[in-house]
């Protein structure tokens, strides 16, 4: 952008920013780049970016047990990323997608929680979407990229899921975030996938099932769609071990605790 389309952005953004300051239906204080995020997604659409972003909002404090009663650093959250692994990676791919991997470190169904899972899952985002994507640059992605690796997922995984809080979490996903998921690929992929989707199917939709990449044990369909410098070295990649990237952001997280429960960020004032 130049000079003069850099001010004239600004000035949308100081605008939305008014708007949601004097908003009763919102909380009191909101990250800017939060609402960058909110304009991009709605393909900066000043109608549309409001509405979407009341939706988030009364979505969060209808579900305060998803949204809003949690904390990065306490037992639930350790818990949560004891056993799985919701990891940002580092970089944009040529589409200025954002990567997010997902994986289990313990398959035992009894460690998932589904509810608190997805409360951990919105605490990574929430930290996520108040940071630059790129270190040295302020652009912001053009969506989400999600990679999911089946290994040691079983059908007892099933059994633990929370329809309640899943067709929360798919209505925030498609109604709410201010960020749009353009792909989801599954790498390492059972026999019995076909069981999990068959289960997600009436809640996600078949849009979201077309987006959905499916990948046994080879990684080259993979290497397709995403470079593999963006990727862990676990996967044939050279972003660096899970295990650091994965510190590095819970260390993150942690930094971004006080954000993170304040309440004046995410919760609406009732009278």
């Amino acid at each position: 952008m130049d000079e003069n389309s850099d001010a004239a952005y600004e000035a949308k953004i100081d605008y939305l920013q008014k708007w949601f300051e004097d908003n009763k239906k919102l909380p009191k204080k909101v990250d800017r780049l939060l609402l960058r995020r909110f304009y991009q997604c709605m393909y900066e659409n000043m109608e549309d970016t409001q509405k979407r972003i009341e939706i988030n909002y009364l979505m969060r404090n209808r579900h305060p047990h998803v949204f809003l009663i949690r904390d990065p650093n306490d037992a639930s959250s350790h818990q949560t990323f004891e056993y799985a692994d919701i990891v940002p990676l580092p970089g944009l791919t040529k589409e200025k997608y954002k990567i997010t991997f997902f994986r289990l470190n313990d398959p035992d169904p009894k460690k998932m929680r589904f509810t608190e899972d997805t409360k951990a899952y919105i605490m990574v985002t929430d930290c996520r979407f108040c940071m630059p994507d790129l270190a040295d640059d302020d652009c912001l992605s053009e969506g989400e990229l999600q990679i999911y690796d089946m290994t040691g997922v079983k059908v007892k995984h099933v059994g633990r899921l929370s329809m309640a809080s899943l067709h929360i979490f798919i209505k925030y996903l498609d109604q709410a975030s201010p960020v749009r998921i353009k792909h989801i690929h599954m790498i390492n992929c059972p026999s019995y996938l076909d069981t999990f989707i068959s289960v997600l199917r009436p809640f996600i939709g078949n849009e979201v099932v077309k987006s959905i990449s499916f990948h046994t044990s080879r990684m080259d369909t993979l290497y397709e769609h995403v470079p593999r410098e963006l990727l862990p070295d676990e996967y044939g990649g050279f972003a660096g071990k899970l295990s650091d990237l994965k510190a590095q952001f819970r260390q993150v997280m942690s930094d971004k605790r006080d954000y993170l429960i304040d309440p004046d960020y995410w919760k609406v004032e009732t009278s």
